[in-house]
């Protein structure tokens, strides 16, 4: 085997069905050894979309993506999409390619200090030297990418690893003098010796078996001093996170941990849609007023950051349960009265199964937050249109009730998308993908892609600001070459309005803000898909229909929403 087969063997014994990448000559091993496996290659257009991509398959199958770029400008061009998934802590695997182990650091094509640049956003690093560690070091790298709190590793593959060792030892002749001089000789002797130290112990290498994954149960004693706190509050509330959803195979037995447990409940990230559309425990708006009416929250994997104003929504004298895998998240801004360092959506499974038959909920304290709730859903409902062209409220409405079960969003922008948080209702788990912490844009064509590859069935929608669109509509021609039948709806003002509001207001002029009201549909047939315009409410529901039907035929769709500007989020700009 050469390197690439190696790698490509341990992917497969991992599960990995699918392998995002942008080609070039140093990974090509690896992608051809992919494709001898049935590992499926998905080219994109971007190499950000092909970590993009591996993150959302990581989120929605709980096995690490898998991710393959070239060296040099390869790897550089990932560095936001692994930022973004160490912070949103997803459990990735990305492999680069790196100038021959000889060459380093003597000028070659795209040979930079890969491992300095990119050091920040992964929990750990393999820069192989010898065909003998990959086995190993891939095998690691799954493990570590789980482990305690998930995120990116990245393995560095020189390439004269991962070619066959015949072609390599003929590059290495074909370079070295030839001549009788003790020089060259002494030149040739040390090639041969590197040559052999690299491909030692390559005969009868074992891949090897993925390893296990240490768990993060809580133990028996904070699960009963939580249950004690429970049982003695008369306003308990409950904030679930992403990292309650990291094991996507116990999303049945944690819905049921959340109904037995009968605390109101707020879900934030890709816990959006743990319990359907309209659950009775569920509440969606005026989070941080019922923070400040509650004497007893539990924050289940998610921290103190900007989201909670840094743990001040939380009122002093309210009993503080933290349940979070990482030791920081878990105190940072405020410490809680009860800190658990483990799964969150474990603990929450546990939990609910000592918890005492009789407890019979909250129904006052539930009744008051739901009339809340409702309150302001109706004011959404009933506020006025921005102008004449159409009000983004007003789309989202509309669009939530022409959403199937198996629908998939994924949010990408600003001012648009934060609206769409209001009024659209995932329908089921794992069915809500936004960039989490970090805030980026550009994660939708990637995420999608991810996303469709692994649930084929599923409506699969990007709802792009027409900013954040700007960053990888081009990824048109992968959904198109590969038949990932996808569609995007853009909304289109014509504005970054997120920023413009405030900055007007604030600092007087729009400088950097306004852009043209582009034709993005035609972007659709150029590439070989569908393009839509929606210029009047009236077309909105014959447009997602038919946008709904061309993606269920294969057509991946663009819909161009032209948007009027809103105040409906006026002063939410984070910073």
């Amino acid at each position: 085997m050469n390197g690439g087969e190696i790698i490509a063997r341990t992917l497969h014994n991992h599960g990995v069905e699918f392998v995002f990448t942008l080609i070039g000559g140093h990974v090509s091993p690896v992608l051809v050894g992919c494709e001898k496996l049935g590992i499926r290659v998905i080219d994109v257009r971007h190499e950000a979309n092909a970590v993009f991509a591996a993150d959302a398959v990581s989120r929605l199958s709980g096995i690490p993506g898998v991710a393959v770029v070239t060296a040099g400008p390869g790897l550089t061009n990932t560095i936001t999409a692994l930022k973004n998934a160490q912070m949103a802590q997803s459990p990735l695997v990305l492999i680069g390619g790196a100038t021959a182990t000889i060459l380093k650091g003597r000028g070659a094509l795209q040979d930079i200090d890969q491992l300095a640049i990119i050091k920040s956003c992964v929990k750990r690093i393999y820069s192989i030297r010898k065909i003998s560690e990959l086995p190993d070091a891939m095998n690691q790298a799954f493990r570590i990418a789980r482990e305690g709190v998930p995120g990116p590793v990245f393995i560095e593959t020189p390439v004269d690893l991962l070619y066959p060792e015949d072609v390599v030892r003929e590059w290495y002749a074909a370079s070295t003098p030839k001549g009788s001089s003790l020089q060259s000789r002494a030149l040739r002797s040390y090639i041969q010796f590197h040559l052999h130290r690299q491909f030692s112990g390559k005969s009868g290498l074992a891949i090897g078996e993925p390893l296990p994954v240490s768990e993060m149960p809580a133990s028996s004693g904070s699960i009963q001093t939580a249950i004690k706190a429970i049982q003695a509050a008369n306003r308990p509330l409950l904030l679930i996170g992403s990292q309650a959803l990291l094991h996507p195979e116990d999303v049945d037995r944690l819905v049921a941990a959340v109904e037995l447990l009968q605390i109101p409940v707020y879900l934030a990230g890709m816990a959006r849609g743990l319990l359907g559309a309209h659950h009775p425990l569920q509440l969606r708006h005026k989070r941080s007023q019922s923070l400040a009416s509650a004497d007893l929250v539990i924050l289940a994997g998610l921290p103190n950051d900007f989201r909670l104003n840094y743990g001040a929504q939380i009122k002093k004298h309210a009993y503080h349960i933290g349940v979070n895998r990482s030791k920081k998240d878990l105190t940072q801004n405020k410490r809680p009265d009860l800190a658990i360092q483990a799964d969150p959506g474990n603990f929450l499974i546990e939990l609910a199964k000592h918890f005492p038959e009789s407890q019979n909920g909250w129904p006052v304290w539930l009744e008051e937050l739901r009339q809340q709730d409702n309150q302001r859903n109706e004011d959404i409902r009933s506020r006025k249109p921005a102008g004449r062209l159409i009000d983004p409220v007003d789309f989202f409405l509309e669009m939530d009730r022409h959403l199937s079960t198996d629908s998939i969003l994924v949010v990408d922008g600003g001012d648009f998308v934060a609206t769409s948080a209001y009024t659209l209702s995932p329908r089921q788990p794992l069915s809500w993908l936004d960039p989490g912490v970090f805030g980026t844009l550009g994660v939708g064509a990637g995420f999608a892609l991810g996303a469709k590859l692994l649930r084929p069935s599923a409506d699969v929608y990007i709802i792009y600001g027409d900013g954040s669109a700007g960053y990888s509509l081009m990824e048109y021609d992968t959904f198109v070459r590969h038949k990932v039948p996808i569609i995007s709806i853009i909304g289109n003002d014509a504005c970054w309005s997120q920023i413009y509001r405030d900055q007007v207001d604030i600092l007087g002029s729009d400088v950097g803000c306004m852009l043209d009201r582009s034709d993005y549909e035609k972007i659709g047939p150029a590439l070989g898909a569908e393009g839509k315009r929606i210029a009047r409410k009236s077309d909105i529901a014959r447009v997602l229909k038919d946008s709904r039907t061309l993606a269920r035929k294969g057509k991946p769709v663009i819909v161009n929403v032209h948007i009027g500007r809103s105040d409906f989020r006026k002063g939410s700009i984070s910073i």
